[in-house]
């Protein structure tokens, strides 16, 4: 299992670390850039998700066509993706305008407003380009290969810190952009994202047996729909969690810049530590795949129970950090002495909840190895959406908690989720290690 997660989670960190170098890099304009960078983003991002969630699917078709030796199958489950994802970048980019166009109706701060809405346009150019790269990411990945995607990260990451140092205040004759610029910077580290990706599968294919040459690349309906009816509930899942981050931004940007600005700088923070649980439940998903590919229930037993530990173990380590120096990670993002102290209370109140986050992300990966997506998107809806934001929402504005009650309800939410969703791996588990007509 750590074989496969470590390279994996390492190149979980390299995609989040772009967002967190963003937030850094715009840090001396302000805390009202601070929190037009990171709502724009996440809002972005809870777009985009239903994209990626969708093309999760690949997960459980490529892996186990791997497991079962179908190399062939492999192929031709990749040009499905690809075709899935010309598609969701029609429906996608009309949803991104649309939510710009809304954007003053969330009644944020007008100094927030008067960033986001360009920062957001701009990042459109890059949802072409963020769902090749899903489609090729998850193709390899489910054939274990994942070390050049480590390396195409990194290689991401020094592009989108020289492209944000050229742009956002100006160096070598480049004109000061501020979070314009941020956003062009992003848009070109994603471009290279997905350019070397292409890259590698067609290296990797050249002389390889039933290889992408052997396979015609044509209009597919029957897979098209297969990953759509499989994504979907995954893809639903994704929204209403990111969802959730994303409507808690909305409402901290009613409150202040400074409320605003601390929550964005939590909410990268814990961002950044979710990797290493969202980089085991790939993991997970593959390795159960597979083990299932070639028909082992023990195995994939297995391997969604070793994730399970692993996150345990890593969410504790982080969870103790996070308690343990508070101050210094706020004070990474930003010297604003009212956006630290009241980002160290939020940060406290993560530490809370990290280990349940942990728990639902790798059982919900381990339950996509099994072609399980429905459950995760149902217990998302009932313990985010039923629970948690109305809790929040009640300890924000009704009882002056402020982004603290925000935080709490989020916690709230995914405690539930992680519960549910470990009881019901437990449940599935049993029941694909028990041997035939037992």
């Amino acid at each position: 299992m750590l074989r496969l997660a470590l390279p994996v989670i390492a190149a979980e960190i390299g995609w989040i670390s772009m967002g967190l170098v963003d937030t850094v890099m715009v840090g001396p304009l302000g805390p009202a850039a601070i929190g037009a960078v990171g709502t724009g983003s996440i809002l972005y991002f809870a777009v985009m998700v239903v994209g990626f969630g969708t093309i999760y699917a690949l997960d459980t078709f490529v892996s186990q066509s791997f497991g079962a030796g179908r190399i062939d199958e492999c192929h031709r489950w990749l040009f499905a993706g690809l075709q899935v994802a010309a598609i969701l970048c029609v429906v996608l980019t009309g949803m991104s305008f649309a939510l710009i166009a809304l954007l003053p109706k969330f009644h944020l701060h007008p100094d927030v407003l008067a960033l986001i809405q360009p920062y957001m346009t701009h990042l459109l150019w890059s949802t072409p380009l963020l769902l090749v790269y899903a489609v090729f990411r998850r193709y390899l990945q489910a054939m274990h290969v994942v070390r050049p995607i480590m390396v195409v990260l990194v290689l991401a990451n020094l592009v989108n810190i020289g492209a944000n140092w050229l742009l956002i205040e100006g160096h070598w004759g480049f004109p000061a952009q501020g979070v314009v610029g941020s956003a062009y910077a992003t848009v070109l580290s994603r471009l290279v994202i997905a350019a070397s990706l292409f890259g590698i599968v067609v290296y990797r294919e050249r002389n390889r047996p039933s290889g992408l040459h052997d396979v015609p690349f044509r209009w597919d309906p029957v897979r098209v729909m297969r990953i759509v009816r499989l994504g979907l509930p995954a893809a639903g899942q994704n929204l209403l969690e990111v969802g959730i981050f994303a409507m808690a931004s909305a409402l901290a940007g009613r409150i202040t810049p400074t409320a605003v600005a601390a929550h964005q700088v939590v909410l990268n923070i814990a961002g950044f530590i979710f990797m290493v649980p969202f980089g085991l439940a790939s993991a997970a998903a593959v390795r159960v795949g597979h083990a299932i590919g070639r028909g082992d229930g023990a195995g994939a037993q297995r391997a969604g129970w070793a994730a399970v530990l692993l996150a345990t173990v890593a969410m504790l380590m982080t969870a103790s950090v996070c308690a343990l120096f508070p101050r210094p990670m706020i004070g990474l993002f930003t010297q604003d002495a009212g956006v630290i102290e009241l980002g160290v209370g939020l940060l406290l109140i993560a530490t809370i909840f990290q280990l349940f986050d942990g728990l639902q992300a790798v059982t919900t990966g381990a339950l996509r190895g099994l072609g399980n997506t429905q459950i995760a998107m149902f217990v998302n809806l009932v313990g985010h959406w039923a629970l948690g934001l109305p809790i929040a929402w009640l300890l924000c504005f009704h009882y002056g908690f402020g982004a603290q009650g925000l935080w709490m309800g989020l916690a709230f939410g995914l405690i539930f989720a992680a519960l549910i969703l470990l009881a019901v791996w437990h449940r599935h588990s049993r029941a694909i290690a028990r041997p035939a007509g037992a």
